[in-house]
Order: C-alpha cells, then sequence, then structure tokens
C-alpha cells in the first residue's frame, strides 16, 4: 500500500473551536475537496475535550501529502488559526496497512 495518511490534534484557545472550524471551512474544505490526492479526510470535534480538533487525512502518497503543505489555502489557513490555537498541533505520520473502502 502506498498512501500516506495523517493524524492531526489541535489544541485551540479555550472558547476557540467554533472559530477555527470558520477558518478551516472558508479556506481548507474547499482545497481538499478539489485535491484528487486527498483520498479521505475526516474533521472532528473531540467530544471530551471543547478546545480539541482532531483530523485524519488520507493521501495517494507522502509526496502528495508534502505537496499540499505549498497549497495556498493551506498557507492562508496556518496565518489566520494560529493567534487562535495554544500552540503547534500534535502530528502522527501514519502508514497505513489495511484500509476498509466504500463498496
Amino acid at each position: 500500500m502506498s498512501t500516506a495518511a495523517l493524524f492531526i490534534i489541535h489544541k485551540t484557545k479555550p472558547g476557540m473551536r467554533n472559530d477555527v472550524k470558520e477558518v478551516w471551512m472558508r479556506n481548507m474544505a474547499p482545497a481538499i475537496q478539489s485535491n484528487p490526492q486527498h483520498l479521505a479526510y475526516f474533521y472532528n470535534f473531540d467530544a471530551t475535550d471543547a478546545d480539541s480538533i482532531c483530523a485524519f487525512q488520507q493521501y495517494a502518497s507522502a509526496d502528495a501529502a508534502r505537496e499540499f503543505l505549498e497549497h495556498p489555502n493551506y498557507l492562508k489557513y496556518l496565518k489566520e488559526v494560529e493567534p487562535l490555537l495554544e500552540g503547534p498541533p500534535v502530528v502522527k505520520n501514519l502508514v497505513p496497512q489495511w484500509i476498509k473502502t466504500a463498496a
């Protein structure tokens, strides 16, 4: 399997989670939706922490994941969201071994 995946945890400043989501929806959702190299993307609120956001991303390749870091929408998102976060996200680079696909 040659795909690459990321699991990311963002810690927002207290009460800023919905504001981060607004920035994400405005910048990231359209860029991800139009990117054929994003095979799957799940943007989630943590049910046990009101100031935490978790995202799972699957890319066609590790190169595709690196290339997306240069997307103009991603760069704009980073600039807009930085003051709303407690710090850098926790990023786990994953190597998928088995994936259930939709029928």
